[in-house]
């Protein structure tokens, strides 16, 4: 076994393995709120079908459903967010205006526009269409750390078809069920509580790679412990906003000026204190060793290793380096906005779920069920059988069958509506 999994040996397990036929345009786009974004805009001649992609942080300019939508006719703008390779500060209220920017070009060049969420992409799409569907006034007024957004006075031009890829209901609630309740410092990362430690032999953990099997109290004490972490976050997060939000009061009071140097300094300074928190141990979900807490095809392990508990104590993971305001927005479960479930009720437009049949990361009763729900018999739903998260290619090989599966089911989903 290995502790980062061999599928990121030979790169990014998202890029394509064969270039797209047709013309690429490098793109440079200024949001609403003045940020620049960036991206490639994969085009076949004459266009008048588009696609959007983009994750949070994760760059998709070389994404692998790209070929095959350029070969149909489509021009593909895959976009990077604001926040390329790093969400240390994403905000997904702000994310919305990075979509909009593409949704703007690619109605420049083409009729019609689908969205393309894959994995975080999907909850960053849907929110988007949500938000696009709803008049102004209506849209979300303030983040989760309760700074204004740019969403009533902005344009948010409505796309005509969203398609979810392994896509799970929010990185809020992935990371609720991934978190280690085990932590008991938030600042070391390796004094552990052993009565919620799920990789102790003593509540049941087995030695790699023989699946574990947990007692249903634990489960229900380590669900419980990790709401209770996530809460303790949530509340240190809201401390830090308020100790901003304090020294910005203080800073608009008429005495302000009359106050001393020192104390108008100390005050400016909490003002402008930009906190970052460091998230410790996120490779802790049940489901990686427990293959029958939510039956399906999947394998042992998470989707970065074959060894989470070891990884769980080494730097890759979810939310390892976060501001507070990037945590609410984005990694607390109970307070990001961008969560399908909330979302997809509001999204007007047509929708296809496709899911990968033996995804690691994203399982039938934590993140299919909940989304079907929310679809409430509106959208489509696929599964392609044996597909891992990426719809990845056999080690060497230069194209996935399970790509091209993949590409077969949406395609003719997207011809149908246009």
């Amino acid at each position: 076994m290995t502790l980062i999994r061999s599928v990121y040996w030979g790169g990014a397990p998202f890029d394509f393995r064969q270039t797209p036929k047709g013309t690429v345009e490098p793109v440079k786009l200024r949001t609403a709120d003045f940020r620049d974004v960036r991206g490639l805009l994969w085009s076949p001649p004459s266009p008048k079908r588009g696609a959007l992609l983009m994750h949070p942080r994760v760059d998709f300019t070389r994404h692998y459903a790209i070929p095959r939508l350029v070969d149909r006719g489509y021009a593909v703008l895959a976009l990077c967010s604001r926040n390329p390779n790093d969400d240390t500060d994403t905000v997904h209220e702000e994310l919305v205006l990075d979509v909009a920017a593409g949704v703007t070009r690619l109605r420049e060049v083409v009729d019609r526009v689908a969205l393309f969420g894959n994995s975080g992409g999907g909850s960053l799409m849907a929110l988007y269409a949500a938000q696009a569907a709803k008049a102004p006034e209506a849209r979300i007024a303030r983040t989760p750390a309760g700074a204004p957004t740019a969403l009533p006075r902005v344009a948010l031009p409505p796309a005509d078809a969203l398609v979810l890829i392994a896509a799970h209901r929010g990185e809020g609630h992935v990371l609720t069920r991934c978190i280690d309740p085990s932590v008991i410092d938030e600042t070391d990362p390796s004094p552990t509580d052993a009565s919620v430690d799920m990789y102790a032999t003593e509540n049941g953990f087995a030695e790699p790679p023989a699946a574990t099997s947990f007692d249903a109290g634990f489960v229900t004490r380590y669900r419980a412990a990790q709401a209770d972490r996530v809460a303790r976050i949530d509340a240190r997060a809201r401390s830090l906003v308020a100790q901003q939000v304090a020294a910005m009061k203080a800073m608009k009071d008429p005495s302000f000026g009359a106050r001393p140097f020192a104390e108008r300094q100390a005050i400016e300074r909490a003002r402008h204190a930009q906190h970052v928190m460091v998230v410790y141990r996120t490779m802790a979900n049940l489901d990686y060793v427990d293959l029958s807490l939510d039956p399906s095809p999947r394998g042992y392990g998470s989707l970065l290793s074959e060894r989470p508990d070891l990884m769980n104590r080494s730097l890759p993971g979810f939310a390892r380096t976060v501001t507070p305001r990037a945590w609410l927005s984005t990694w607390s479960g109970p307070s990001s906005n961008a969560d399908l479930t909330q979302t997809l009720p509001d999204v007007p437009l047509p929708v296809l779920s496709v899911n990968a049949g033996r995804d690691l990361e994203i399982t039938p009763m934590a993140d299919h069920a909940p989304i079907a729900e929310a679809l409430a018999g509106r959208g489509t739903i696929e599964t392609i059988e044996g597909a891992g998260h990426y719809f990845e290619a056999p080690p060497g090989a230069d194209t996935s069958p399970h790509v091209e599966a993949l590409m077969d089911v949406v395609l003719p989903w997207l011809d149908a509506r246009g």
